[in-house]
This record gives C-alpha cells, structure tokens and sequence, in this order.
C-alpha cells in the first residue's frame, strides 16, 4: 500500500471538500482517503497495483481541482 498527501489549490467551501472526498472513496484502489479543508491537502492510501498516483491527480484534476504538489 502507497500513501501520498497531495496539496491542491485553496478549497473555498466544505462542499469542495465532500466532492473530492466522495469521488476518491468510490474509486478503485484507493483503501483511505481524508480531504483537509483548512490545509487544502489530500491524504490517500492506494493499491498501486489498481491505481497509480497520476491517475488520482487527473481525476482530482477532473473535478477541476489543482494538483499543486505531491509528498
């Protein structure tokens, strides 16, 4: 399992928040997810054998979010 923490643009609402968090939660591959709207980061735990860390920035990208970094 991979854990990364990637931080986006400024979230400006708990309902930015809650779209990400349900989109990455119904995703497969990912085991643990946790969006921090005060740091505007994402914690996530993958599978990388189902997913990889560039496809879970394009589909948080697809929700029209940047991806500004990743740790």
């Amino acid at each position: 399992m991979t854990k990364k923490t990637y931080q986006l643009e400024t979230l400006t609402c708990p309902s930015c928040m809650a779209k990400i968090d349900g989109m990455l939660k119904k995703t497969n591959g990912i085991v643990e997810s946790e969006v921090l709207f005060n740091t505007s980061r994402v914690k996530v735990s993958f599978d990388e054998a189902k997913l990889d860390s560039e496809t879970i920035k394009q589909r948080i990208g697809s929700l029209g979010y940047a991806v500004l970094s990743e740790k």
